[in-house]
């Protein structure tokens, strides 16, 4: 009786492991596209506080008042 339903086991682990693959290809592809953008903002906000300390430095002269001197 168990051997009647090979063809069936067969179909539902194949179209199972079709399920599973897209569902993990989906998912890992929007991964990588989080932790790209996330780069990609870490970046353009590490160059904005650089270029604001590099103009600030050169408004001041790039050096600390001291205070007594």
């Amino acid at each position: 009786m168990d051997n009647s339903h090979g063809l069936r086991n067969f179909l539902l682990a194949l179209v199972g492991l079709i399920v599973v693959g897209a569902l993990a290809w989906w998912l890992i592809s929007h991964l990588i596209t989080i932790i790209i953008y996330v780069a990609v903002g870490a970046l353009v906000v590490g160059g904005g506080v650089y270029l604001y300390g590099k103009a600030k430095r050169s408004i001041t002269s790039g050096g600390r008042r001291r205070i007594g001197r």
